[in-house]
């Protein structure tokens, strides 16, 4: 049970890891600033997943030794943090994208 969690968790990770890669170049390489901004939301919402699920590593799969645990909870903080303000910023960015056509 524990290592079917721990592939699991560790294929999320490399896919979300693999997605903001990709987000993050299609931003950095658009020329039009709400493409450029939705991809950037894209990214945020994949580096906030990849943190929340190293965080669920961290935390869930191994035994709570106190280091862990706090860097655990950092990395849920700022996943939740990144998340949020991905999803804030597409939704921001989709609303402007539908009102330019």
């Amino acid at each position: 049970m524990i290592t079917a969690l721990q592939w699991t968790f560790g294929a999320i990770v490399l896919v979300t890891v693999v997605l903001s890669v990709v987000f993050s170049y299609r931003s950095r390489r658009s020329r039009d600033p709400i493409l450029r901004g939705l991809y950037g939301a894209r990214m945020n919402i994949c580096i906030g997943l990849t943190l929340i699920f190293l965080a669920l590593i961290q935390m869930v799969l191994f035994s709570g030794s106190t280091l862990r645990v706090i860097v655990g909870s950092m990395f849920l903080v700022l996943g939740l943090f990144n998340l949020f303000a991905g999803i804030r910023n597409h939704s921001y960015f989709t609303k402007h994208r539908s009102s330019a056509r």
